[in-house]
Order: C-alpha cells, then structure tokens, then sequence
C-alpha cells in the first residue's frame, strides 16, 4: 500500500481494479479460444445503461470479446429460460451476465438458476452461492468479492479479523460474511432485528456495510483504526435539487477515525466490474477442465 493512500486513509478501488484487469489480460493474451461475454438487458432500463457502458468498457480493457443483447420487455419467462439454454450449450460464448431490473413477469432468481455454474460470471446461480459455503469462493458474486479483495488491501490478515457486516442480502452481505468465514476472519452479520448494531461495530477491527441507507455508520459507530468497507450507493438530493451518490456510511465524519475507508464513488464499485472480469477467466478454466472447450 502506498503511503499517501495510507496517509489519506482512502482504499481506492482503481488500484485494485487496474491490478486484475492487468492479471485478466496476460491471461486473455495467452488463449485462443476465449469466448464472448454476454450482456442480457430485458426490455429498457435507464439505469441498467450505465452498467452495462462500464462493463463494456473493462471488457475492452482486459481483451474480453462483450456483446449486448436487448430482449423485448414482453418476452415470456419461457422464452427467456429457453435463449439462455441455448447460451449455455454455445461454446463461443463464455459467460452470460443477466441484468437488473427485469419486468415484472420476469422471475430473476428463476432466470439466474437457468444460467449453467459454469457460465455464471457474476456467480448468481444457487449453486455457485452454495459453493462459497464449502470454501469455494472462485465464482462470487461480484461486489461481495470486491468487499474481500479490498480487506485484504489493507494488508490486514484475515485470520483471526473481526469483521462485522452490516446487511444480509443474498448477494452482498450473506456471501461476503461466508467468503470471509473462509479466508478464516471471525464475523457478526448485523441486520434490521439486530438489537444494538453499534455494540457490535464498535469492536470490528473490518466493518462491512451494505444497507442502502445514506449515511447511516456514523463516526460514533467504529472502532479507531478499523477498516470500513461502504458498499452503499445512495442517490440524495440537496435543497437545490442536485442528485449526488453517497454511501451508507457518514464518510466525512468517519474518516477521521478510521485506519482505511472506501469512497462512494470509487471504492468497491471499480473492484467489482473487474472481479467480473476475473470471474470470466475462472470460468475459462473450468470450461476447458471440464472438456466444454
């Protein structure tokens, strides 16, 4: 870690993402056979756009092939889980990533179940979330992934850390605290029934917060010195109207404490669309190990 990153306490994710995207491009240098990653958007979402531009972006970084594909928004569940087995047994193409939101006669926890392990890049299969439980962890979901991997950026050792994570969702919170678990690090998962949130905060050494309530880790939360890992992104607008992105923790206030606080934006949000891309490369190998290829 450099100095001045230490000095200003700030854990950027540029570093981090610049770093893998660099180990996923030797890789993609070294095959001939890589597929294409597919980006599914069903119907039109605005804010899926810039998602996908980003992702897009990185892919290009790393030499990944990417390519767009929008369903119509009255496509039928059937439909959709028959174009992805289709996918599924193409071997030009790599990874399929489904993106969020869907219309409403969509059921995305159905669709993710109907992308093969193999080919689940943004690791959203019930199979690929149930592999974290048994250690597995090459094929995370993305964000609980990029959590880690900046943990682990503060040189901290993990075995032993006591990490307090501050949401439950399937797939930040509850991977994030499995991964964790498995790296070997003692964690609390904290949610909305939790009777004293900051009894339990207060002696993290790593806080991991994913709630999407702007500002809610106050500096009264954290211990001095801890790392606090803020995966919210909350949009809020001042008296003038201006619409600005802001985490769940109260970053100003935090920052003086703190031995290392992710910024909203720019912390966890880089790490993740390049964990995706290493995601990609895991499933390369697999593929080929399991003959596909």
């Amino acid at each position: 870690m450099s100095q001045t990153q230490h000095d200003h306490r700030h854990l950027l994710g540029a570093p981090v993402k610049d770093r893998i995207l660099e180990e996923v491009k030797t890789y993609v240098a070294t095959q001939k056979d890589m597929g294409t990653l597919v980006s599914i958007l069903i119907g039109n979402a605005p804010e899926a756009a810039v998602y996908i531009r980003n992702q897009a972006r990185v892919a290009a970084q790393a030499g990944l092939p990417f390519e767009e594909q929008v369903w119509p928004a009255e496509i039928t569940q059937e439909e959709c889980k028959a174009r992805i087995q289709k996918m599924n047994d193409d071997e030009t193409i790599l990874g399929i990533i489904l993106q969020r939101p869907v219309p409403p006669q969509i059921n995305v926890r159905s669709l993710q179940s109907a992308i093969h392990p193999l080919k689940d890049v943004e690791g959203m299969n019930p199979a690929s979330i149930g592999n974290i439980v048994y250690s597995d962890v090459a094929l995370a979901p993305c964000t609980a992934a990029a959590s880690v991997e900046l943990i682990k950026e503060t040189g901290l050792d993990l075995k032993g850390l006591e990490v307090v994570m501050i949401g439950h969702s399937e797939i930040v919170g509850r991977p994030a605290a499995m991964m964790l678990m498995a790296e070997g690090a003692t964690v609390t998962v904290c949610h909305h029934m939790t009777r004293s949130v900051p009894m339990h905060s207060r002696r993290a050494d790593v806080v991991v917060v994913a709630v999407g309530v702007p500002h809610l880790i106050g500096a009264d939360m954290i211990k001095p010195g801890a790392a606090v890992i803020d995966i919210g992104i909350n949009q809020i607008k001042d008296n003038e109207g201006n619409v600005s992105i802001v985490g769940d923790v109260d970053t100003k206030a935090v920052t003086n404490i703190a031995g290392w606080i992710t910024p909203v934006p720019g912390g966890v949000g880089p790490v993740t669309v390049s964990i995706l891309m290493r995601n990609a490369i895991v499933a390369h190998q697999r593929q080929k190990a399991a003959g596909w290829l």
